[in-house]
């Protein structure tokens, strides 16, 4: 029994190790200047946090705020637009879903899956002409248009399963005291969708905040969020490494510190179904 356990523990701490090591050396070189980066020393080096600096600080001669400050902005305003708008149309259309008899609910529940067969790359250059036609080329509204159609199947389909597992005699218990069927939505199921609800907007927020197929081809330089934007550090004689590693280590941060907060309900959302009909 114990070599069993030892070897358990022995493949977990691989594991562990195996997924920790990239974020831990992006961490290690974003603290080094470019001399030490170019050296491959790992822990042989003074730290330093001017590409931090760097990531919030223009190095022109003008000075003032950073390009990628723009494209920070820009991925904070477009994720939390698209993941609000798909969350306020996708959690009412899956109780619709869940809760009437509609007519080819499944065929219609189909077509919604099956938006998000095909990879972003396949349709890009169709909704490329379509957005330049449209004016919508490297804005913030086209973006969030787009994300907020590409999460609604994910939000639909999650949520319906969230309210799948509320007994709908809640509602119909205080529609007899005198609730309409939205009111009743409202004060009965709602409350209990709470850890789906943000179980869903996560891995929405997630979807939108790490996006680069549309954000590369829909964009140029106004609405350009930052998965291209740190991309575009790339190339030329010399990539500034330091640099390319605090901008990821500065990106990473507003999600993982989203998911912190909000584990306990992420949790109960992914393990929810304690409620059975």
């Amino acid at each position: 029994m114990r070599p069993a356990r030892a070897l358990r523990g022995g493949l977990l701490l691989l594991a562990v190790v195996l997924m920790l090591f990239p974020a831990v050396w992006m961490l290690i070189t974003s603290l080094k200047d470019i001399q030490d980066v170019y050296a491959a020393t790992v822990f042989d080096f003074t730290p330093t946090l001017d590409n931090y600096r760097d990531v919030f600080v223009s190095t022109s001669a003008a000075g003032g705020a950073s390009d990628l400050v723009t494209n920070f902005s820009n991925s904070v305003i477009i994720t939390a637009l698209a993941t609000l708008l798909a969350t306020l149309i996708g959690v009412p259309a899956a109780w619709g879903f869940s809760r009437f008899d509609l007519k080819g609910a499944k065929d219609q529940l189909f077509f919604i899956l099956s938006t998000r067969f095909m990879p972003p790359v396949v349709v890009v250059i169709p909704l490329f002409v379509m957005y330049r036609w449209a004016g919508l080329y490297d804005t913030r509204t086209g973006l969030v248009l787009l994300y907020t159609a590409f999460n609604l199947p994910f939000t639909i389909w999650m949520m319906k399963g969230f309210v799948d597992e509320i007994p709908g005699e809640y509602e119909d218990a205080l529609m007899m005291d005198g609730y309409s069927r939205l009111q009743a939505f409202r004060q009965g199921s709602l409350p209990l969708l709470v850890p789906g609800i943000l179980a869903t907007a996560v891995f929405s927020m997630i979807f939108t905040w790490n996006e680069f197929t549309f954000a590369v081809f829909l964009t140029g330089s106004t609405a350009r969020t930052v998965p291209p934007a740190i991309a575009g550090l790339l190339g030329g004689q010399s990539t500034p490494w330091g640099l390319v590693a605090a901008a990821a280590m500065v990106f990473a941060l507003p999600v993982l510190a989203f998911g912190f907060l909000v584990r306990k309900h992420l949790v109960a959302g992914m393990t929810f179904g304690a409620v059975r009909r």
